[in-house]
């Protein structure tokens, strides 16, 4: 099938058609004798996925898209770019190699890669785009992840691990026991083959119960794309034993917010507490996520709207903060009248912070709709539930 969805006509159709219905065009195949329309409307779908998600790959003229679903489970450029500042040396495996995309950025950093795929038809399909993408020190073995790294009898510098989250019946998993392959039972044997192992997991899984599992974690890095958590990626090295460093880092397209943090920095931080002030204060989603609730108010001066909020106030502009900056207008009661008054078009967008309702429920009692330029936070400061009205900064 590689060879057929190469061919210009084809590629030229894919093309013409990018912006179709693919499942009209298989609806239609009859219309297309001698052409592979099922094949063609997978590309053409999974281009319309990549044209955002993967940039590079989808500009460049000759590459194939794998399944719909390896697309989706497969890191975006901007995290798989990410990754490929974090490690660099002579020589990368990576175990669970899937569309390659991971793979490709990290050739970048090192002389040697190893791209592992036991799924014999993805690795024609990434072994294809390689050779268009001229990633000539990528090295393709269709083989298990298990039997590879048994096999290696040489120490590398770097394995990249990337495990399966679904299970035998495609259900998703996210612990790491569940997944493919066991990183939990291999750690020892990875350990053991490389200087440095980078591990990608599910934002959904706990931190600390991912620290306790794998031991030897020296840095986390919670990885934010357009301020939604993408992934989570631990880094061990085999003479470590200290708590590990936890990087929170939102990739913004140029710009990089990036703060980092330990859990006894957290712990000790010291965080004062006050009703709203001028500016409100955001944190991007990776810094949710990683959990630096006390910290980042210690870092940044700010105070704290309730131990159980995570919004933050200031009198003095932090235009440094990594989040989100908003002024504050007014804060008012859980009210419709009290909060319709400052809406005359009665639109907002509404974010619940610590707060009883959902913004569904919230949209429904205060009568607001989804639009404008204020900004409803609903939350618990001075232990009541207020509205508080904003505008971005």
């Amino acid at each position: 099938m590689i060879e057929a969805l190469t061919r210009p006509d084809i590629q030229q159709f894919i093309r013409d058609h990018e912006h179709h219905d693919p499942f009209q065009l298989v609806l239609q195949a009859h219309k297309y004798p001698g052409l592979p329309i099922k094949a063609i409307a997978e590309q053409i779908r999974a281009r319309q996925k990549a044209k955002t998600k993967l940039p590079e790959w989808y500009h460049r003229e000759g590459v194939l898209f794998p399944s719909l679903l390896s697309l989706e489970q497969c890191s975006s450029e901007a995290t798989a770019v990410f990754k490929s500042t974090m490690v660099s040396g002579q020589h990368l495996v990576d175990l669970t190699g899937g569309a390659g995309i991971d793979t490709y950025y990290l050739s970048r950093s090192f002389t040697q890669v190893d791209y592992i795929e036991k799924n014999k038809g993805l690795a024609a399909i990434t072994t294809h785009n390689f050779q268009i993408l001229q990633a000539h020190n990528i090295h393709v073995h269709a083989t298990e992840a298990e039997d590879f790294l048994t096999g290696l009898s040489q120490t590398v510098d770097c394995i990249y691990v990337d495990p399966a989250r679904r299970d035998a019946h495609a259900q998703k998993v996210f612990q790491l026991e569940d997944c493919a392959p066991d990183v939990v039972a291999l750690r020892d044997m990875l350990l053991s083959k490389a200087d440095t192992v980078l591990i990608k997991t599910s934002p959904m899984l706990d931190i600390e119960a991912a620290v306790q599992s794998l031991h030897h974690v020296s840095q986390v890095f919670v990885v934010a794309h357009a301020n939604e958590c993408k992934e989570v990626l631990y880094l061990l090295k085999k003479e470590n034993t200290a708590l590990p460093e936890i990087t929170a880092v939102n990739l913004l397209g140029e710009h990089i917010q990036k703060i980092s943090f330990t859990r006894e920095a957290e712990r000790s931080a010291t965080v004062h507490y006050s009703a709203p002030l001028q500016y409100i204060y955001e944190p991007n989603a990776a810094i949710l996520k990683a959990g630096a609730f006390q910290w980042i108010a210690q870092a940044y001066a700010l105070y704290k709207l309730h131990p159980h909020t995570h919004l933050y106030t200031s009198d003095q502009l932090m235009a440094a903060f990594p989040g989100r900056i908003f002024r504050c207008e007014a804060v008012t009661t859980y009210h419709k009248k009290a909060v319709r008054s400052y809406l005359p078009d009665g639109k907002a967008s509404i974010t619940t912070r610590n707060f009883p309702d959902s913004v569904q429920q919230a949209r429904k009692k205060l009568g607001v709709t989804e639009g404008g330029s204020r900004y409803l936070f609903l939350a618990v400061t001075e232990d009541k539930p207020k509205v508080i009205i904003c505008t971005k900064f």
